[in-house]
């Protein structure tokens, strides 16, 4: 069942609501959580799709507000809100109001929207695109028990997890961590399963994809290990390399579906390791709604650090160190006075049998007097 409302205010949409329940039969309001979508016409219809699957593990009220642009100064300075209001088998599980904002009350998109969570029910906001440089500060967010954005959206998403690491507030997540959840426990169960200390790791992957940083972040977080990342054609994270102790671990993914898991010492296996959608991520980060220490510890890591991590895997690889300043023969010489001197005085007075105090110490200074009078 749809309901379309214009020029409309939040009370109506309650009301239609209820009404769309009761023309269904099911008066009773079953959903666990209010899942606030924050996006543009152009994204609107993907993300509630995804959204919508995700509904089938997760019963959500679900209110997508999509701020539309004013073109004319006179648009700008009014206020309109339209909603389309849908339940049963147009909502899936749950049930969707669809909000659209002009005018000024774009910019007071909370005051839409606190009037129709389901109360006593958590709350999540889910960016797909465009999030907010930091999410708790954002009105809508402020809401929220749980703050959902994709860096991989995002114009230069390594910059931008540099941003998230600096504005992090407990219940913060992004889905390019939520994206690789199987690479972590393969790895981690690979290293389950053998007795060795991990020397270096090397990521490989796509150039621009958070992902791939954010895997080497909690790598290099966990094993306390220099962590380097490499580029690939892709799609997306395509190998894992650990150097331990006990000979390479290796987790190979090349077409993104399938991937090759190889210990030294055990035989290759194949593993599914699946690129996931969206709803599955979505559907993932609903089940739980607690602050994720782990990635918090892995994004405050720092991206910058990697290029450090880079670096001592090459000298452990046996790249040449950078050499000292070279010295002057007349210093060498001195130098080299100073020191048979030093070791001279300390014979004659081991031969001398000398007890402590009974003759003056040599110090550095007449070491440097006697080879200078040499």
């Amino acid at each position: 069942m749809k309901i379309d409302l214009t020029d409309t205010t939040a009370g109506e949409i309650n009301k239609a609501l209820t009404e769309g329940r009761r023309a269904i039969g099911t008066p009773a309001v079953g959903m666990v959580l209010t899942l606030v979508i924050v996006t543009d016409e152009e994204n609107a219809y993907d993300a509630l799709r995804a959204a919508g699957d995700a509904s089938r593990e997760h019963p959500s009220r679900m209110l997508v507000v999509i701020r539309r642009v004013s073109r004319t100064p006179r648009d700008r300075t009014s206020s309109r809100l339209d909603a389309e209001v849908r339940v049963g088998a147009e909502a899936g599980t749950g049930e969707t109001a669809v909000l659209r904002l002009y005018g000024e009350v774009s910019d007071q998109a909370d005051s839409v929207v606190l009037p129709l969570l389901l109360p006593d029910a958590p709350v999540v906001v889910w960016w797909p695109v465009n999030a907010p440089i930091d999410p708790a500060e954002d009105p809508l967010g402020a809401l929220a028990q749980r703050r959902v954005t994709d860096t991989y959206a995002a114009e230069q998403p390594v910059r931008e997890l540099a941003a998230r690491a600096e504005t992090y507030t407990p219940g913060d997540t992004d889905l390019a961590w939520t994206r690789i959840t199987p690479w972590r426990s393969m790895l981690a169960a690979a290293l389950d399963q053998v007795d060795c200390e991990v020397r270096s790791v090397e990521v490989e992957g796509e150039e621009f994809n958070p992902s791939c940083e954010l895997l080497a972040m909690w790598l290099a977080d966990r094993l306390g290990v220099p962590v380097r990342r490499s580029l690939s054609a892709g799609p997306g994270l395509t190998a894992v390399r650990m150097e331990t102790t006990c000979g390479p671990i290796v987790l190979d993914r090349a077409d993104g579906s399938l991937a090759n898991l190889s210990i030294q010492g055990q035989p290759g296996r194949a593993v599914a390791l699946q690129r996931r959608d969206t709803a599955e991520l979505i559907a993932e980060e609903l089940r739980r709604l607690d602050p994720d220490d782990t990635y918090a510890s892995a994004l405050r890591y720092g991206v910058e650090r990697l290029s450090a991590g880079a670096d001592a895997v090459a000298a452990l690889g046996g790249a040449p160190a950078e050499s000292a300043p070279a010295r002057s023969a007349p210093a060498q010489a001195a130098e080299e006075a100073v020191d048979k001197a030093a070791e001279d005085e300390a014979v004659a007075e081991s031969e001398a049998g000398t007890e402590e105090g009974e003759a003056e110490r040599p110090t550095p200074n007449s070491l440097a007097r006697k080879a200078a009078s040499k």
